[in-house]
């Protein structure tokens, strides 16, 4: 259950943190924005989490074996980063998306949510 946990926030906060860069498409742009607005305000939850549970697995990996996986640090710094943004930026309202996704770290953060969606789809079909 923990582990489709993790997944599922890989998901979610990949999305979250892609949303700048997936407006950005012709046809579906609108209506992911949308969706972002929709579970934006739940970001910190999807955060907080997608830490508990990386860091869980993080441990039982590092106690019992069998070796570190890439779902659990994906897991991890997803969380770090959804809940850096509720922390540390200007409070944004429901309205607008960031600026980010077309240049510079928001380009990064956009990438990174891409691969953190990628890995929550391989968590779900991968037996733990």
């Amino acid at each position: 259950m923990i582990a489709l946990l993790l997944d599922l926030a890989n998901i979610l906060g990949g999305f979250l943190l892609a949303v700048g860069l997936l407006a950005r498409l012709p046809s579906v742009g609108d209506k992911l924005a949308g969706a972002a607005r929709a579970i934006g305000p739940f970001g910190w939850v999807v955060g907080v989490v997608a830490l508990a549970c990386g860091g869980y697995f993080l441990i039982v990996h590092l106690t019992s074996g069998p070796r570190i996986f890439h779902f659990e640090i994906v897991g991890l710094i997803t969380g770090v980063l959804l809940l850096w943004d509720r922390l540390n930026l200007p409070r944004r309202t429901g309205r607008d998306l960031p600026a980010s996704g077309a240049a510079g770290a928001g380009l990064i953060l956009a990438i990174f949510g891409i691969i953190a969606i990628i890995v929550g789809l391989q968590g779900l079909f991968t037996p733990n």
